[in-house]
């Protein structure tokens, strides 16, 4: 076996940061609903799901052995392709996060990895059947699961809650919620962390470091559970706040059903080896959540949003990632370039994300625009029919008085007559 070299030293420390932003990224998808009910605070709550993660990390490595072993050959793959795929993912995420949209840093591993591989090695060294089974097929069959689960578990919590006293009932919900949270988390370590797991393996076999077909060595599994529990601990308040506050409003019922729905999900897609997004999974058991209580809504605004995303990550993430493995391929200038454009891309969207801060003292506080439907309505509603429509607002306060004075006396008339 080889040694270490640089580029490969490169790709490792650049794996390591996706994998940090992974975790503030993707902090949302296990603590956004816990923090917006107030079962928790923020603080508590980022600390917890750190930890869980870091312990996730250790319990499987299913995900990881689709990655490094299944979805592209691993025969011709050479270290900077790795490298290039590992830019269009943190680029993907970072923006992202600036504009706080709870997007797929899976996906965006996938599609930075998909797009360098092809750049570098063609379309057949990507495993079309691998892609379609485990990363597309879960990527759309994971919210619909997730976010009918969660509406009738809500509507079930609701209904056997019904003759409970509702201060107790609710700090049992807000108890059961933060015990769901914790699986959340434990499962996002389970998952997410093995990606970076995967593709750090597949960088040591394309090195020459470890055998083809190899399980990831034990101090990759302990930098990346530390990596991102890092990266969660640090917290993603932007998204933090989209999810919890930004797609609808939960009550602790609509939490605990969000979070134990979305937690089942990414748990049995992680034994089953598919390469699930948390993102994905949460986003719809929050929606679910959403329409499972009557009077209930889903800020549908936003949830446009965030399916616009969730289409671009993989083509967005593909196209940078191979434009990257372009630049490499001119050699170890090229390499210098995307680094450098890579550290200083990262600076200047933090640069920007600075202008606007979010943090866990302001997390919850937030206005969301009306929709475009909300804003159609009230356009064409006419004003109520006590209110004479008139622009001038001195004469819609002072008209009614003189009519109603000129009315009063009329009833008296005829007795008065008589």
């Amino acid at each position: 076996m080889e040694s270490f070299s640089l580029i490969l030293a490169i790709v490792v420390v650049t794996a390591l940061a996706f994998d940090f932003t992974n975790g503030f990224h993707d902090t949302a998808n296990a603590m956004a609903t816990t923090i917006s009910t107030g079962a928790l605070k923020p603080k508590v709550a980022v600390a917890m799901s750190a930890v869980l993660n870091l312990v996730g990390a250790f319990l499987s490595v299913e995900v990881a052995n689709t990655i490094s072993k299944g979805l592209v050959d691993e025969t011709g793959i050479r270290p900077e392709v790795i490298f290039a795929a590992l830019v269009g993912a943190i680029l993907w995420n970072l923006l992202t996060w600036l504009v706080g949209l709870p997007s797929s840093s899976s996906h965006a591993l996938m599609g930075g990895l998909i797009g360098a591989t092809i750049a570098s090695a063609g379309t057949g060294a990507v495993h079309g059947d691998v892609l379609v089974t485990k990363v597309l097929l879960p990527a759309v069959a994971a919210p619909i699961v997730a976010g009918v689960a969660a509406m009738f578990a809500t509507r079930l919590s609701y209904t056997l809650g019904k003759k409970a006293d509702g201060k107790a009932a609710e700090k049992g919900y807000r108890a059961g919620q933060i015990a769901s949270a914790g699986l959340v988390s434990l499962a996002h370590g389970t998952n997410d962390a093995q990606k970076t797991m995967g593709i750090i393996t597949l960088a040591l076999v394309a090195g020459g470091v470890v055998a083809p077909d190899s399980d990831p060595p034990t101090w990759v599994i302990l930098s990346a559970g530390l990596a991102i529990a890092l990266g969660t601990y640090l917290g993603g308040w932007r998204i933090i706040r989209t999810m919890g506050k930004g797609l609808t409003d939960l009550q602790p019922q609509q939490g605990f059903a969000a979070q134990t729905s979305a937690a089942t999900v990414i748990l049995a897609s992680s034994h089953l080896g598919f390469s699930l997004s948390t993102t994905h999974s949460v986003s719809g058991s929050v929606m679910g959540a959403g329409l499972g209580r009557k009077g209930g809504v889903v800020r549908w605004s936003t949830a446009t949003r965030m399916f616009v995303a969730w289409g671009l990550t993989l083509p967005a993430a593909a196209l940078v990632g191979a434009l990257a493995e372009y630049v490499t391929g001119f050699g170890d200038w090229g390499t210098a370039v995307v680094a450098v454009f890579l550290v200083a891309s990262s600076a200047a969207i933090w640069k920007v994300s600075r202008r606007e801060v979010v943090d866990h003292s302001n997390v919850n506080e937030v206005e969301e625009p009306p929709g475009v439907v909300t804003t159609a309505i009230a356009a064409v509603t006419p004003p109520p029919a006590s209110v004479p429509a008139t622009d001038d607002l001195s004469a819609t306060i002072a008209a009614p008085a003189p009519a109603a004075v000129a009315a009063t006396p009329e009833p008296a008339a005829p007795p008065a007559a008589v």
